[in-house]
């Protein structure tokens, strides 16, 4: 699991509403729209944000052998 930072933010509720109709139109959480907004915004200032190596998805790798494990 990816180490993320976890903070309580409390917003308007029209702001809220806002978000997850954006979010819903690019097929994202909330909290996932929220960051991208506030990486273009970052951005937009010229300030430089690295991006943090995330969790693998998928299926673990299986044998490197190829041979399948009983």
């Amino acid at each position: 699991m990816s180490a993320k930072k976890a903070f309580a933010l409390r917003l308007d509720p029209a702001l809220h509403d806002a978000l997850q109709r954006a979010a819903d139109a690019d097929l994202r959480s909330v909290n996932a729209e929220i960051e991208v907004l506030l990486r273009e915004a970052l951005a937009r200032r010229g300030v430089k944000v690295a991006v943090s190596k995330g969790a693998k998805r998928g299926r673990p790798a299986g044998p490197r052998d190829g041979s399948a494990e009983a």
